[in-house]
């Protein structure tokens, strides 16, 4: 196997029949033949109600689906319209749970071909191997041997094909509707009529409850989203696939299950009975009751295979979920190397397939795998109706992707339905919700401890590179920007268009006009209030920017500054200073920057009329990977995006540094250049002990220098010796940030 590499890139292999296939590799056969059991055993003959109305909901669902995924044609699924439209942590808790959704689900398949494995087995003379049928974790050995094998597959094959396994399914149901549709006509009727009654075996809480265990076997078109990012021609593939996909689904299941239940009863049975007796493998006994052996095997073999191709389809959804949860860092970025020999991303694969066997052994149950599979992915649909409705409102009115109908009546209905059977699910399995909760926490523990920091930093580049992001999130960030000087407006105004994205952020430009007792005097100031003002708002029109304007009079520039910011709730503050070395100027600006809630950066520019896009050679300092990342990152990516300069990214260690740490560091400093900046950069260490002259050497060489401020505390100050020293002695612009 060729060595791993983050930079690799997964290319768009899969046309319409592969999208197909993977739908129906996950839906058609495993679901129904593992599920159907359970669901006849609970709620009789009105079982197939409950199939009908999961189509109807997963079709409304699908719908959805289709409009984010073509708008949005990137691997991921539910997670990635999380990511665009919610706050970071909720869309890691939607990718965690999205991620876990298709692990159980995988559990379910797995599980559910052991045991039809061992019903085959246990139809053939063993000689003497009999006592194998009665290990009870037999089924799970088995189930593990499967899992083993597809995690050997997917790491060496870039797509999830199974095209001859889905079109032998298709072929064996077709089958066995067929010829139980035959025998129907053949049936008297009273003997069919006789086999319905009673219809509502379980009542209505009995449909309901088949609902919820067998949802699962519509959620394969959910598969094909996860999947988007290697499916070809996206925007119209897509929704072609996801509604061929139930279509499909959906013209096997139900004659499928009609005649089950009709002429797959012997007289004097039920489906009820028959089901609660043999609820994994029903639908093999009731097709041999009309079909002879030749339907019972045929069942077996299409369920053996059915379950494969499922838990290959599901494996392979999970795997790029976690890939692109890790290239966004909400998962650890180990998870993101792609082979460089087959293309696939083999440390997913590897973590997702681990989970799925430890899961294997703790839910050694079909039941109860469909049932907390089915209550997860509701959830995640629920989500997906939500966030389809955000980013409708808020992007994506004026797009030529697919537009699902009705909106917004469909996807609130579709949003009401997937809730209160999920909750419904939830009461009924309580260990269902019970697992989707440990998972949570699991999750949560792990984002806060050890992702968080480094998401952040991701998400703030994103939102740099493309200020669509933070519109499709519905956020309006406000950046007060104080002027004073006309000739540095255009720099200052670009910063600031940095920390507020153009279309959706908002600056408020603020001028201070410090009152005087002669009129004269206060004509001029007025005057000149209103000159930087009008220059300001035509270089903020130049960038895009639609800026608010104040002016106010006070005696107290600083004070006024620390008001307003406070008054209009600014996510940033933005100060440009000539001179950082005069005392008075200093020590406003420490209190101000402890006194303030927001952050704060602190622009220098090296004379006036200095145009910050002029930069060519760009010097980033990184003493560590701690609160400053995220606003680094914006300004960085900024200014990459606008003039795409060459940006270094250095660390200076003491010389008594041991090579493994200072290797180590580079590797370090290298990832996290290459998460905010996607272009080429260079990520330098330097061994020096003398911090302050080494900075001030290399800045001397850069025509910009954006660097973190200390943690302004009762006894310490934001300005270091290193920041102030810059200041005096190098005449480089410099961005100074200060992150609360």
């Amino acid at each position: 196997m060729g060595a791993t590499q983050q930079t690799s890139t997964i290319n768009r292999t899969i046309g319409s029949v592969g999208a197909i296939g993977i739908g129906i590799g996950a839906m058609v056969g495993g679901g129904i033949l593992a599920l159907a059991g359970v669901a006849f055993a609970v709620s009789g003959p009105s079982a197939i109600l409950a199939f009908v109305v999961n189509g109807v909901i997963a079709a409304v669902t699908a719908l959805s689906f289709a409009e984010m995924a073509s708008a949005n044609p990137q691997s991921g699924g539910t997670y990635t319209y999380a990511k665009k439209a919610l706050s970071l942590q909720v869309a890691f808790g939607v990718g965690w749970v999205v991620w876990f959704a298709s692990l159980v689900a995988a559990v379910l398949y797995a599980l559910g071909f052991g045991a039809f494995a061992i019903f085959a087995l246990q139809q053939i003379p063993a000689g003497g191997y009999e006592w194998l049928f009665e290990l009870q974790a037999f089924p799970t050995i088995l189930a593990l041997c499967a899992i083993g094998f597809y995690t050997f597959k997917l790491t060496r094959s870039p797509g999830s094909d199974g095209k001859f396994v889905n079109i032998g399914k298709l072929v064996v149901f077709i089958v066995l509707i067929a010829g139980g549709l035959a025998a129907v006509f053949q049936t008297p009727f009273s003997h069919i009529t006789r086999s319905l009654d009673p219809f509502f075996t379980g009542g209505f809480s009995g449909v309901i409850a088949a609902m919820g265990y067998t949802f699962i076997a519509f959620q394969g078109f959910d598969l094909i989203a996860s999947a988007a990012g290697e499916i070809k021609n996206p925007e119209k593939t897509i929704p072609r696939a996801m509604i061929g996909t139930l279509v499909i689904g959906t013209a096997i299941y139900l004659p499928l299950l009609f005649v089950m239940m009709t002429v797959g009863v012997q007289p004097g049975d039920s489906i009820a009975g028959m089901s609660a007796e043999n609820p994994e493998t029903v639908l093999a006994i009731a097709a041999q009751n009309y079909l002879g052996a030749f339907g019972f095997w045929l069942v077996l073999i299409a369920g053996i295979f059915s379950m494969l191709s499922a838990l290959q389809a599901n494996l392979f959804a999970a795997s790029r979920i976690a890939l692109k949860m890790a290239r966004d860092r909400t998962l650890t970025h180990h998870l993101s190397n792609v082979d460089s020999k087959y293309g696939t991303p083999v440390p997913a694969i590897y973590a997702t397939c681990g989970i799925v066997a430890l899961l294997a052994l703790i839910l050694p149950d079909v039941a109860a795998a469909g049932a907390a599979s089915s209550l997860i992915f509701l959830i995640t649909f629920a989500l997906g109706h939500v966030i389809m409705i955000l980013m409708r409102n808020r992007g994506y009115k004026d797009s030529k992707t697919f537009r699902a109908p009705f909106f917004p009546a469909l996807p609130i209905a579709g949003f009401i339905a997937c809730t209160a059977l999920a909750l419904f699910q939830a009461i009924v399995v309580p260990a269902a919700g019970m697992i989707s909760i440990i998972w949570l926490l699991i999750g949560s523990a792990l984002f806060v401890s050890f992702f968080v920091k480094r998401a952040e930093v991701i998400e703030a580049s994103e939102q740099a590179l493309d200020p669509d992001l933070v519109r499709l999130r519905g956020l309006s960030p406000l950046v007060l920007l104080p002027i004073s000087n006309p000739a540095n407006a255009e720099s200052m105004v670009f910063v600031a268009n940095a920390l507020a994205p153009p279309v959706v952020g908002r600056v408020l430009l603020l001028s201070i006009v410090i009152p005087s007792k002669e009129k004269d005097d206060l004509q001029k100031r007025l005057i000149d209030s209103r000159d930087v003002t009008q220059y300001a708002l035509h270089a903020s029109f130049e960038v895009g920017l639609r800026p608010d304007t104040l002016t106010t009079i006070a005696d107290h520039p600083w004070e006024e500054i620390e008001r307003v910011v406070k008054v209009h709730n600014c996510r940033s503050l933005m100060l440009g200073l000539s001179d950082l070395d005069d005392i008075e100027t200093s020590q406003n600006l420490e209190r101000l920057v402890k006194r303030v809630k927001s952050d704060v950066v602190v622009f220098r520019q090296p004379y006036t009329g200095w145009k910050i896009t002029e930069a060519r050679k760009v010097l980033i300092p990184v003493a560590g990977f701690g609160s400053h990342d995220p606003l680094r990152a914006r300004i960085a990516a900024s200014l990459w995006r606008a003039s795409e300069p060459e940006i270094t990214f250095l660390q200076i260690l003491s010389t008594k540094t041991p090579e493994a740490v200072r290797q180590k560091n580079q590797v370090q400093l290298t990832r996290f250049s290459g998460r905010i900046i996607p272009g080429d950069t260079e990520a330098r260490i330097i061994l020096s002990d003398d911090v302050k002259e080494t900075l001030i050497r290399e800045a001397e060489n850069h025509d910009l220098v954006i660097m973190g401020l200390g943690k302004a505390g009762p006894d310490e100050k934001a300005f270091g010796a290193i920041a102030l020293a810059l200041a005096r002695e190098t005449n480089t612009a410099l961005i100074y940030i200060s992150k609360k």
